[in-house]
């Protein structure tokens, strides 16, 4: 459903009935697959078991006992995220339902409202053609109606200058000092050369990015002829999608694309979820707390975790 209405309370009480309150049922109230927090404090000492981390070994314990003993720890819940959203002329690309933008709204809402709620802290950065503005980090409600006001509130340029998300990260790096959780949400249509501010971002936050893409830029229907434009440049051409050749030169280079994208965020170290304008934001959003469950490591490796895969 794209967002259809410019009031971020029926915005937030349209997620909250439709994606909130069924995330609640499928995963029982237990966030703790989506969100962690950064710090481990010692929770108990018990006997080392089979299927136990032999890292996690208390010696002094073991050796005053004549057993082994293992440290159990829990994990400091307060969290601070960061949303670096990418609101450039190419995310409104899309169909008649959903463009990115829409996409984009919704996600960051339900993850911010999820946060909030459970007593967490929501910040934003924003890019379209520059980074236009920060909102600083805050919690509760009316911080998630501030988030969905100013991201209703950014204006849909017709034209801009080639997308450059190097200035985005490196605004992130000067403005957020605290180890945060930072979404990058973006279609990452942009000038090369922002995988190593990227990596210098992941080496001080635990950093995840959402790729917003639409089919339609990954291979193009046969559906005659149509006049495409760049959405940044305003360049048009037209082209005849009957044209078998031409279709498969598109997937083509869609391919290298893709394959370039990978490389640039592996040099980053940075993991990518993919979030389509044809998904299901509730089924996108079990698979990525599936993921996190299956990535989640130890609690000595916890600040290095990363999310593998890509909904």
């Amino acid at each position: 459903m794209s967002v259809s209405v410019n009031n971020p309370e029926k915005i937030l009480q349209r997620l909250d009935w439709t994606v909130i309150r069924r995330l609640d049922g499928l995963l029982q109230g237990d966030y703790r697959t989506l969100f962690h927090g950064f710090g481990l404090d010692l929770a108990d000492l018990r006997e080392y078991q089979l299927t136990d981390d032999v890292r996690y070994i208390d010696w002094n314990v073991t050796a005053r006992m004549q057993t082994p003993y293992v440290r159990q720890y829990v994990e400091d819940r307060e969290i601070t995220a960061w949303f670096l959203l990418d609101l450039s002329p190419s995310v409104d690309f899309g169909t008649v339902q959903m463009l990115k933008r829409n996409s984009l709204i919704d996600f960051v809402t339900v993850l911010a409202r999820l946060l909030t709620r459970h007593g967490n802290r929501v910040g934003a950065i924003f890019y379209g053609g520059k980074v236009d503005r920060v909102l600083p980090a805050q919690g509760g409600k009316p911080q998630v109606l501030r988030l969905i006001k100013d991201m209703l509130g950014q204006p849909q340029l017709k034209r801009a200058p080639m997308t450059n998300l190097t200035p985005l990260f490196e605004t992130a790096l000067k403005m957020i000092k605290r180890r945060s959780l930072v979404f990058i949400i973006s279609d990452f249509i942009s000038a090369p050369g922002w995988e190593k501010s990227l990596g210098m971002l992941t080496q001080r936050h635990e950093v995840l990015a959402i790729r917003l893409f639409d089919p339609c830029e990954l291979e193009l229907p046969d559906i005659g002829p149509i006049i495409m434009e760049d959405a940044e440049s305003g360049e048009q051409l037209l082209i005849d999608t009957h044209d078998k050749k031409f279709r498969q030169r598109f997937v083509e280079a869609a391919q290298r694309r893709e394959y370039e994208l990978n490389v640039a965020f592996r040099r980053a170290s940075v993991d990518v979820v993919s979030l389509s304008t044809e998904g299901d934001l509730v089924k996108e959003i079990i698979k990525f707390a599936t993921l996190r469950k299956q990535q989640k490591k130890s609690p000595a490796s916890f600040s290095k975790q990363r999310v593998a895969g890509c909904i």
